[in-house]
């Protein structure tokens, strides 16, 4: 009888998201049946130290009032030192080393830079470790909104109109960059180009408010989109890669239904604040689940996508326009990627399965 397909729960991260990763690596680690998998759970503290972790996941569940994090124990994990071995050792607290032995896949559950970047898929790459989710390519394009516009558009895919600056630019030119964004028409959104979960995003209503939101978003990356906020509903669907080469497969759609809420920001997506509703399914008429489904899978093509990404569309009166890609979406059990394929039929266990053998495939 074969043993167990040994993976590494790899979670964390140096990025302003290491708590939701860590979160979603609490939903993992409880649904993943232990009997054809066994885990490994490596940790990425804050300043970037990979520590052998606890696999038990009640210490990684979102609490509002005490997010959880990777803490350095003192143990340092290391990966192999070629693609001759697929063998993990970890140094302990006290100095001794032993080995974790064999490792089968990595499931980088990492959101934002230094993670979901393609910086870990390289890292994976050059040891030649298999892993779930997207390559370098399609990571770093997924992560970066100013270069995912700029491909989905050459796709032929519409996205909402924008303009990127650098810190450079708004240091030396200000009023330039406000006059730019004056061409978009008000309200804007404000965001950095590299962070995710809504992080450093404001929504602002005039040229007063702009220069705050620019500081906001810099605070976070060093380059900046100011995107025209379209009007139309907030809907999103999850996609997985298609088995032996096949097709991506899209799953019904989702959507996010603002009560009292601006726009779905970081404490309304984690930390249960009011004036959102997410619907699931969401109710569209058979011709536009169909148009959504296919626009999600040419972008997952598009960006060369794998495993897994989750596209957010606004539904305008005039068409769809996608919002974003996530190439490594939230994946806690009530995030909208996992709702959107259990409300498609597929179990959150059953997800977790699919997502392990296709990474194996590659």
């Amino acid at each position: 009888m074969p043993g167990k397909t040994r993976v590494v729960v790899l979670f964390g991260g140096r990025s302003s998201e290491h708590s939701i990763s860590c979160a979603t690596a609490g939903g993992v680690l409880e649904a993943i049946d232990s009997t054809r998998f066994e885990v490994v759970p490596v940790g990425i503290t804050r300043d970037g130290a990979f520590v052998l972790e606890d696999a038990d996941p009640a210490k990684f569940r979102l609490d509002v009032e005490a997010l959880p994090e990777v803490v350095d124990n003192g143990t340092r994990v290391h990966w192999p030192e070629s693609t001759r071995s697929r063998e993990l050792t970890v140094r302990e607290a006290d100095g001794t080393e032993r080995s974790l032995g064999d490792i089968d896949v990595v499931f980088p559950i990492l959101h934002g830079p230094y993670g979901e970047d393609g910086t870990v898929q390289g890292l994976l790459e050059l040891i030649g470790l298999p892993y779930v989710g997207s390559g370098v390519l399609a990571s770093a394009l997924g992560m970066d909104k100013h270069f995912t516009k700029t491909v989905l558009e050459k796709a032929g895919i519409a996205v909402a109109p924008w303009r990127t600056l650098t810190a450079r630019e708004w240091a030396a030119a200000p009023d330039a960059v406000v006059a730019s964004a004056g061409t978009l028409g008000y309200p804007v959104f404000v965001k950095p180009a590299r962070a995710g979960s809504s992080v450093g995003v404001s929504k602002v209503s005039s040229p007063d408010g702009l220069a705050e939101a620019i500081e906001v978003a810099l605070r976070e990356d060093s380059r900046v989109l100011i995107e025209q906020a379209v009007v139309g509903r907030e809907v999103e669907c999850a996609v997985l890669g298609g088995r032996g080469g096949g097709s991506p497969r899209v799953s019904v759609a989702g959507e996010i239904v603002m009560t009292t809420r601006e726009f779905y920001d970081f404490e309304a997506k984690y930390l249960g604040a009011a004036g959102v509703e997410l619907v699931c399914p969401a109710p569209l008429a058979p011709h536009e689940l169909a148009e959504m489904q296919s626009l999600a899978a040419r972008a997952f093509a598009a960006i060369d996508g794998a495993g897994l990404a989750r596209v957010d569309f606004f539904l305008t009166l005039t068409g769809f326009v996608v919002n974003e890609i996530n190439t490594m979406p939230g994946f806690t059990p009530i995030s909208m990627f996992p709702k959107c394929w259990i409300a498609s039929g597929v179990t959150y266990p059953e997800l977790i399965e699919e997502l392990i053998a296709l990474a194996l495939e590659e």
